[in-house]
């Protein structure tokens, strides 16, 4: 698990081809390692991966073909930032909000605004994911949690401040670029305690406006 605050920007330095998926090599900058072991969490970009070699100035992750299909981590590069934060402990501060480093979808900038000093960006989620994002509620935006201050459509507006454009790679965002996004974690095990025992149906979908006028949710 992890909170959403991002603690370093880092780069990736290598993108190996290994078996079929890619092995990455990700230099971590100013994140501490020192308490970093082997088979430990790392989220890079808000994709949990796990440390499998620790060389010293960052570590090396397998990526899966699953991780290559559900995520952007297909665009990057070397060269490419990256967001970093490692697992919470249970004496962390949650800063952010309980971020499982499982990505639900990919986004794309649909456009970049300057509003005072702080930069507001307008992001498209896929169809599918729309209905967990709501109006001051949390997402998770390439591993940086934050909070939703307009809701259009399948569309999502974010205001960011300068101390988080400097700390986070979002200062590099523009329009067209595709970011991974995570849901609020409470929004997805509510939709699915709602459906209650039509959950254990095979080929029960999500909630539906039928399905919450045929429970009395809507009158």
């Amino acid at each position: 698990m992890f909170t959403g605050i991002i603690a370093a920007i880092g780069s990736i330095a290598a993108l190996t081809p290994k078996g079929g998926d890619v092995r990455v090599y990700v230099r971590t900058g100013k994140l501490d390692l020192g308490d970093v072991v082997l088979g430990d969490s790392i989220a890079v970009n808000g994709v949990c991966l796990t440390a499998v070699e620790l060389p010293g100035d960052g570590f090396w992750a397998d990526v899966s073909r699953e991780t290559l299909a559900r995520t952007a981590f297909i665009d990057l590069k070397p060269g490419s930032r990256v967001n970093l934060e490692k697992a919470l402990t249970p004496t962390s501060r949650l800063g952010g909000h309980l971020v499982s480093g499982h990505v639900d979808g990919i986004g794309e900038v649909v456009s970049r605004e300057e509003n005072a000093r702080a930069v507001q960006f307008r992001i498209r989620a896929p169809r599918e994911l729309a209905r967990y994002i709501a109006l001051k509620g949390s997402i998770t935006v390439d591993g940086t949690s934050l909070t939703v201050n307009a809701v259009d459509g399948a569309e999502f507006e974010l205001t960011i401040v300068p101390h988080t454009l400097v700390e986070t790679i979002m200062a590099d965002y523009r329009p067209g670029r595709q970011v991974n996004l995570e849901v609020d974690l409470l929004a997805r095990y509510l939709e699915r305690l709602l459906l209650g025992d039509k959950a254990a149906e095979s080929g029960a979908g999500g909630i539906s406006e039928s399905f919450l006028a045929e429970h009395g949710y809507l009158k």
